[in-house]
Parts: structure tokens; sequence; C-alpha cells
């Protein structure tokens, strides 16, 4: 049995851990966070290991990077970044609930939480996140780093470009387009396309501002309108 490392140790990476238990195809070694404070402890009877750079000293461990909130979904990039894991490295997590037809496709490092559909030639890119009850329709494309949370909703041929995020309950059109870093807020109903770097509410969904999470700075040299 593969063993397997989560990094981080929150919410995420708590309830990543849950999935890992029950799927039961790797060995789960433990919580890998830069919190010295929780080192050496257990969360939900999950050890946590060291810092993120241990990862580096566990050559053999599959990997998975579950960080990121609404405040700053960009913290997923960051890490695969300063870790420097070559791709093969990074495991799928799958909840054994979740149900992925054989058309469908999930890039290394994603992870998909109880009770998600992926019905029919669904695209899920690397290091996605999918918390549960979200149901991906025929053709929806989902880039890297996206995240989609608990209860959303993709219309056919959506795509959610790099690095979105996808606010709880919100229910997005078929054919409609979410741009790269961009953010939708909880229960909203996305009836067209939205522009990359921007948040939007409501029901029909209406900008609101500028994307602010803390990492977008750092991220100025990604091409928002071509990813």
């Amino acid at each position: 049995m593969t063993g397997l490392v989560i990094v981080g140790a929150g919410g995420f990476a708590r309830e990543t851990a849950q999935a890992v238990l029950d799927a039961g195809e790797s060995k789960l070694l433990g919580h890998l966070d830069d919190n010295p404070a929780l080192h050496g402890t257990e969360v939900d009877g999950v050890p946590v290991l060291g810092g993120c750079d241990l990862v580096h000293h566990l050559p053999d461990a599959r990997v998975v990077i579950c960080v990121g909130n609404p405040r700053d979904y960009a913290a997923r990039v960051r890490l695969v970044r300063r870790l420097g894991l070559p791709t093969d490295r990074y495991a799928t997590v799958v909840h054994p609930t979740a149900v992925v037809s054989s058309t469908s496709w999930i890039g290394p490092g994603s992870v998909l939480l109880a009770h998600c559909a992926l019905t029919a030639a669904v695209r899920l890119g690397a290091h996605v996140a999918v918390m549960p009850h979200v149901v991906l329709t025929h053709d929806d494309v989902v880039e890297d780093y996206a995240t989609l949370t608990s209860g959303v909703r993709l219309g056919g041929g959506v795509r959610v470009k790099r690095g979105a995020y996808v606010g709880s309950g919100a229910l997005l059109r078929e054919g409609t387009t979410v741009g790269a870093w961009s953010q939708i807020g909880m229960g909203s109903n996305v009836l067209g396309d939205i522009p990359p770097g921007e948040v939007w509410v409501g029901s029909p969904a209406r900008p609101l501002r500028a994307a602010d999470a803390p990492a977008l700075a750092e991220l100025a040299n990604e091409q928002w309108g071509d990813r």
C-alpha cells in the first residue's frame, strides 16, 4: 500500500484525510504543516509530522496539497511552486462515494470529496479541490488550482479557469466561463461569463470588486486571459 502525506492540517486537509481513510487505497502517513505548534500533535487521530518541507525527506510518499480558503485561495499554487515536486509525486484522492464516469479525467493532486458526480467527459486539471455534493455535468472543464466548494452545480460545457474559486451552492449556467483567479460568492447564480480576477455575487451574479486574495499579486505573471 502506497504511503501518502497531506500538506496542510486545516479543514480541507482533515476532510481529505477522512476520504483517504475511507477509500483505503493508501496508507495515510500524516499531515505536514508549517505551524510549529501543531508538530508532534494529532488532528482527528492523524499525526502532524512536521513542516511542509519535510516532504523532501519522504521521497517514497505520494503527496496531496490541501490548503486554501476564501481569503487566500491561491495558497495551493504557492506551495506547489515552493516544493517543486515532480508531477508523479502527487496523488489523486477520490472519496468512495464520488461518481466519476469512465469518460472523465482527473489531474494529479486533485481531491474529490463525498458524493461528487462527474457525469460525462468532464476534465479536472491538477490540484483542483472539489468539495462534497458538487455536480459537474457533460463537457465541463475545471482548470488547475480551481476550488469548487460544497453544493456547486455546473451546467454542461462550463469552463472554470485556472485558480478560480466557486462558493458553496453556486449554480453556473451551461456554456459559461469563470475567468482565472475570479471568485464566485456562495449561493450565486452565474448566467454569463465572469472576467478574470473579479469577485461576483448574487442572483443573478453581478460584479462586486476586484479579487484581493493575498496571493494574487504574486501571480501577476499568470496570463489570466489565456488560461
